[in-house]
């Protein structure tokens, strides 16, 4: 987008560039929004903040942008499009306002809708100065723009979403504007891409993989109260964006864009090298020099050669500056690969739908490693089977698996993958062969021995998995997958109170259903352990509300506890459709009487009417009820 984009009309962003500062060379610090993002807030490359993929966790030690404008006195909201950036990952600190709601069981909202939920926050100002994000994602595939942007790019429909988000932009900064004026409050704007796309380009056809400027060179211009107006050709990190917003908050200038030196910029791709164990990307721009390091070094001219088309190799007469920086990056550890705790499976499944999910185990790093631009042959492949996985749809996403691997044959995840489809479609020979596979690529790896021991949990052999699990829970109190799976086969020993100490483990390590709650309250009641088995039902009244159906449950242990009247009113809730209704006018009978409610007796008979086999005898022997006045 931008004066000099083809195709494509973009008025509000020209007009903010016609009286702002453009930057033509302006660069992501990764082609992945929230490592882009988390480089914005914090003023740090991913090398420096940690969050080298989406679905990480942003430290709580890297203070973010939102904080320190708070510190100021500044009100601070966001409004953002997209799940990647949900409050979850960690830049919503420090915002008084953090809108990241989507709409119904989706993953994304429009840039239309994003825009009416922050201009209703600006129709109604406060007092102090105010710091807006407000965070579009409409130019992201699938590509289905609004109208009228839809029939007007109808054979273009990437750049109908860039024109439909522009449109967006017009009416934000407009509203922006009016209400800074009417306060009579100096207004500036900044409008930044976090990465673009690059549909072919390289054989890329989206982002997130490769360096190359179609997804690393991005929009950015500067407009508001003392930035002249112009062009600026030097080249920039979208980190200073960080920098930038204090200077113009008036807080500390030091590395503002409104002073731009020329300096080395960075940036990183790092999703191949984490997820699959190819050559670590790092890219560093100085000047009009452009250098990759991937293996072996690529360098470019980007003014005799702005496509970069024209290799010119680890021959290339670069400044030492340059080189000095690419090798000084700092390269992740590939233990970061595997997924996060805290990332429950909803989260994975959301974030699978918009194409960003990958690897769950740490890689296999080895020298030899392909790298990324020689493998683009493979993008969409390794895509669409990490979408098909945690969609759990198996058998469609075996010979995707099988093709990876071919091409990749050192490719851990994919050989997991493969191994834990075939189990879960119970094809035990096929999954025990993938698992040796994989035991080859990796001989030391812990989710080797994890994800075999959870293959053998969920079979016939379950009594194989114990001592593995054993061990892999001992070593990793952590590991999520091993804890859920040693205490489902601790219930199948009986040791329910092993199994309960296991599923309140869980629970401390990612958020349990509903059902999962009514599962361990039913076990720690088994066990005799009233007061945690109604904390767990209590937790899953909570979050069921009136679709709670285990109010028996709730009233049995409320009167073993001697709540008596939480017993009643538990009690109260439980329906005549109930399968177990005679057992509830039982226990209600019992409470009415140690409550003296007037209608005890009419309680108790009708607990007699009502009675099956079970209460007919319980009726028989209630002591309460014999001391009770009959009507």
């Amino acid at each position: 987008m931008g004066p000099e984009a083809a195709g494509v009309e973009t008025p509000a962003f020209n007009g903010l560039a016609a009286r702002g500062l453009r930057f033509r060379q302006a660069y992501a610090t990764a082609p992945e929004t929230l490592p882009s993002h988390a480089s914005i807030m914090t003023g740090l490359y991913p090398g420096g903040h940690g969050v080298h993929e989406n679905a990480r966790f942003l430290a709580a030690t890297h203070t973010v942008l939102a904080e320190r404008l708070r510190q100021e006195g500044y009100r601070t909201a966001a409004f953002v499009s997209s799940y990647v950036l949900a409050r979850r990952f960690g830049l919503a600190r420090g915002f008084d306002t953090y809108d990241d709601e989507a709409p119904a069981g989706g993953v994304e909202r429009t840039s239309t809708e994003t825009t009416d939920r922050a201009l209703g926050f600006m129709a109604h100002p406060g007092e102090g100065p105010l710091f807006v994000w407000v965070h579009f994602f409409d130019p992201h595939t699938p590509y289905l723009p609004e109208e009228p942007y839809r029939s007007r790019y109808k054979d273009r429909p990437y750049l109908g979403e860039v024109a439909a988000m522009d449109g967006q932009l017009g009416r934000l900064v407009e509203a922006f504007e009016r209400q800074t004026s009417q306060a009579n409050r100096p207004a500036a704007i900044m409008v930044v891409g976090d990465h673009g796309e690059a549909l072919g380009d390289h054989g890329e056809l989206q982002h997130g993989h490769l360096l190359y400027n179609p997804t690393m060179l991005v929009p950015l211009v500067i407009a508001g109260p003392g930035i002249a107006s112009g062009v600026s050709e030097t080249a920039v990190s979208i980190r200073r964006i960080f920098h930038t917003v204090l200077d113009l908050a008036g807080i500390e200038s030091a590395n503002s864009l409104r002073g731009a030196e020329p300096e080395v910029v960075l940036a990183e791709a790092m999703k191949p090298f984490l997820g699959y164990g190819w050559q670590p990307q790092v890219m560093a721009v100085e000047g009009s020099l452009k250098a990759i390091l991937a293996g072996r070094l690529e360098a470019y001219d980007l003014q005799a050669d702005p496509r970069e088309t024209k290799n010119l190799g680890g021959g290339a007469n670069l400044p030492s500056t340059l080189r000095m920086a690419l090798e000084d990056y700092p390269i992740p550890s590939p233990d970061s690969a595997s997924a996060p705790e805290g990332l429950d499976e909803d989260a994975r499944r959301r974030l699978a739908s918009l194409g960003y999910i990958g690897a769950s185990t740490p890689p296999v790093v080895r020298k030899d490693a392909p790298r990324p631009a020689d493998m683009v042959h493979l993008f969409e492949v390794i895509e669409r089977a990490s979408g098909l996985f945690v969609q759990e749809r198996y058998a469609e996403v075996i010979p995707l698996l099988r093709k990876i691997q071919e091409a990749d044959p050192y490719n851990l995840d994919a050989a997991l993958r493969l191994a834990t489809a075939h189990s879960a479609l119970g094809q035990n020979e096929q999954a025990v062969a993938a698992f040796r596979r994989a035991g080859q690529i990796a001989p030391n790896s812990p989710d080797v021995r994890t994800y075999l021991a959870l293959h053998y949990a969920r079979g016939a052999e379950w009594e194989r998995a114990v001592p593995m699990l054993e061990r892999i829970v001992a070593d990793s109190p952590e590991r999520l997958p091993a804890v859920e799976a040693l205490a489902s086969v601790r219930e199948r020993q009986g040791r329910l109170e092993e199994a309960v100490g296991l599923r309140e483990r869980i629970a401390s390590l990612r958020t349990v259903s509903p059902a999962e709650a009514v599962h361990v309250g039913r076990l720690a009641m088994q066990i005799g352990r009233t007061p945690q088995a109604i904390e767990w039902f209590e937790r899953a009244r909570g979050a069921q509300g009136q679709a709670f159906a285990h109010d028996l449950d709730l009233g049995v242990l409320y009167l073993d506890a001697r709540r008596v009247a939480d017993a009643r009113a538990a009690l109260d809730r439980v329906p005549p459709s109930h399968p177990e209704y005679a057992l509830a006018l039982f226990k209600r009978a019992q409470v009415s009487v140690l409550l003296k409610e007037p209608d005890a007796p009419a309680r108790i008979q009708a607990a007699r009417q009502h009675a099956d086999d079970t209460t007919r005898a319980l009726i028989a022997k209630e002591r309460l009820f014999q001391a009770a006045r009959q009507p």
